[in-house]
């Protein structure tokens, strides 16, 4: 469902995707990638279905940080802890994301330096093939790079709202929403996971 992640990732740098097929790592990144990809004011709406699909391309790496304070606050509600609550729900379900998508990615990347590695020594091998195989490594790292600098964009949204309700609607509940967020930022910066950079592209010619 998800495969248009990594198309649209290598398309947003003028880039080519990869023929090849996806492996069952690369698919589950793409699968675990939207998510944190996709605006958390998105979610559970009627259209979701089509971005699920890539019919609501979420252009890398533009996402307006203050959409989703301003969608917070216009959202009815009779309670300052309604607002709060949310808050804190799409902060946690990011956090609850995060481990998931870091390990694949961890497995993606280190399949890709060997793949990388192992270019060189291939024998016949065609130009189609080294150029599917160049893209695919540029196409994986470009989905991690998406969903890292989305997660940094996420927090500044995240703050951006949470100021927002503690100067409109103050509650104790900011704490915790703090506190929540604080530990979201401090995972996001400890993510070391590197994009594999893709080999030198070069004429292949077939021995």
């Amino acid at each position: 469902m998800h495969a248009w992640v990594g198309a649209e990732a290598v398309a947003s740098v003028g880039g080519v995707p990869s023929f090849f097929p996806l492996t069952d790592d690369e698919r589950e990144l793409r699968d675990r990638a939207y998510p944190l990809i996709e605006p958390p004011y998105d979610r559970q709406q009627w259209y979701s279905i089509l971005g699920e699909y890539g019919l609501l391309r979420f252009r890398y790496p533009v996402l307006d940080y203050t959409a989703y304070g301003r969608l917070l606050m216009a959202r009815p509600a009779r309670s300052e802890a309604s607002r709060y609550s949310l808050l804190i729900e799409d902060i946690r379900n990011d956090i609850v994301r995060l481990d998931p998508f870091f390990r694949v990615a961890a497995r993606v990347a280190d399949m890709d330096s060997k793949r990388a590695q192992a270019l060189p020594y291939i024998p016949e091998l065609s130009e189609g093939e080294y150029f599917n195989a160049v893209n695919r490594i540029g196409e994986n790292g470009l989905a991690i790079e998406w969903v890292k600098h989305s997660l940094h964009q996420r927090v500044a949204s995240y703050r951006y709202a949470l100021e927002r309700l503690v100067i409109i609607t103050p509650s104790p509940q900011a704490v915790e929403c703090e506190q929540t967020l604080n530990r979201l930022a401090a995972l996001v910066e400890q993510t070391t996971v590197a994009a594999v950079p893709p080999p030198p592209r070069r004429r292949v010619v077939a021995k």
